[in-house]
């Protein structure tokens, strides 16, 4: 599936999504309409669709992005990374360690065990990266893993938020792991995602892209800041 958000007259963003059968999990590539260069984000099980992608188009892989360190978003990381050794791998410096750790990433409780490559780069919250000409913003949002982050491209008609597994449509992230709780989840998205334009659009991990305003307005777990 892809969607296409206008950047300008000549520009937009394009986002293509590859969904993972095993933990229906939402993997994204994003491009800007006028490069060759594009973004991963949460590789999983499904990683020959974005192979084909990318060489069917000639694009180029500039970066890996793990909003977090469970299994389902960082078990595409090894071969990805074997095809494209170069690549940067980019994770929040309080999720770096699920990366090496079957245990804490969920992997041995499925009896996979997923180790995968060490990140090149971990991120703080504020900080921008920018990989293909996308310019992101990152923010820390803590509750469903401790390290999670989101980042934010605001040079799009309205704000996208690659969101990970903070928030969904008419839902939220799982707190029952033993690193989750609830109310920091809930103090994150209030702080971290309520507080951007209602317009925003949210690429959910799981699931249908939402917006700020619709989660706001209907989420039955956190709906209003008021």
């Amino acid at each position: 599936m892809q969607y296409r958000i206008t950047m300008d007259e000549k520009r937009f963003l394009e986002i293509t999504r590859i969904e993972s059968e095993m933990f229906g999990q939402n993997a994204y590539l994003l491009r800007i309409s006028d490069q060759k260069h594009c973004v991963l984000v949460d590789p999983s099980f499904e990683v020959q669709p974005i192979f084909s992608y990318l060489d069917d188009n000639s694009y180029e892989l500039d970066a890996i992005l793990n909003t977090h360190g469970h299994i389902d978003h960082i078990v595409g990381n090894q071969p990805v990374k074997k095809r494209y050794p170069s690549v940067p791998l980019v994770i929040g410096e309080g999720d770096v360690h699920k990366l090496s750790d079957p245990e804490a990433n969920l992997s041995a409780g499925y009896g996979i065990e997923v180790i995968s490559p060490p990140a090149d780069r971990t991120v703080v919250h504020g900080e921008i990266i920018s990989y293909g000409g996308i310019d992101l913003e990152t923010r820390n949002t803590p509750g469903h893993s401790p390290g999670h982050v989101v980042w934010v491209f605001y040079d799009t008609e309205v704000p996208v938020v690659i969101n990970g597994d903070v928030l969904f449509e008419g839902s939220v992230g799982r707190t029952d792991f033993e690193d989750g709780d609830f109310d920091t989840l809930e103090k994150s998205i209030r702080e971290q995602l309520y507080t951007l334009p209602d317009e925003s659009i949210v690429l959910t991990g799981h699931g249908n892209a939402t917006t700020i305003g619709q989660e706001k307005a209907t989420n039955p777990f956190v709906n209003s800041i008021d």
